[in-house]
């Protein structure tokens, strides 16, 4: 398994964090990863390692960019803001390359029983959110607009 390393196909034209054709997941830690990484990978396909500290350095820099006038057709920053707060409180991250025969629930499964705690599909028009998010005592930085996104508490 290679390291993450941020090159400009992993952003959208505006500078922001959007590998397309690709899922990005967050484990608990380095060794979760490690082993999701042995169980998904594929002979044809890719998965990148990257640390909480790669994801805070390089990825979540991103969001830095989008202010530019380039109009966003979703949510990719706020997406970006969900992994930062994973990779704040430790979650290591893994890219994942999806093959052209690859469907979202069978995705969704295999991350799962991997231990993903979030995995983000990463489409070309669409950013799936693949694991629900369990409620949280914690206030995350972006949670409108994210189809799995967890009631808060004291939200009512």
């Amino acid at each position: 398994m290679k390291s993450f390393a941020l090159d400009s196909s992993y952003t959208s034209m505006s500078g922001v964090f959007y590998p397309t054709g690709h899922v990005f997941a967050l484990f608990t830690d380095a060794e979760a990863a490690h082993q999701a990484a042995k169980a998904l990978e594929t002979g044809d396909g890719e998965a990148l390692y990257a640390s909480p500290e790669t994801i805070l350095k390089d990825i979540v820099r991103t969001i830095g960019s989008s202010d530019a006038v380039l109009p966003s057709v979703g949510a990719d920053g706020d997406f970006v803001r969900r992994i930062a707060d994973l990779a704040s409180a430790g979650h290591h991250g893994l890219l994942l390359k999806v093959g052209k025969h690859d469907d979202a629930d069978g995705l969704r499964a295999a991350l799962e029983r991997a231990g993903a705690v979030a995995a983000f599909y990463y489409r070309t028009l669409v950013i799936e959110d693949l694991i629900e998010q369990p409620p949280t005592d914690t206030q995350q930085s972006v949670t409108v607009g994210t189809r799995a996104a967890a009631p808060q508490p004291g939200d009512e």
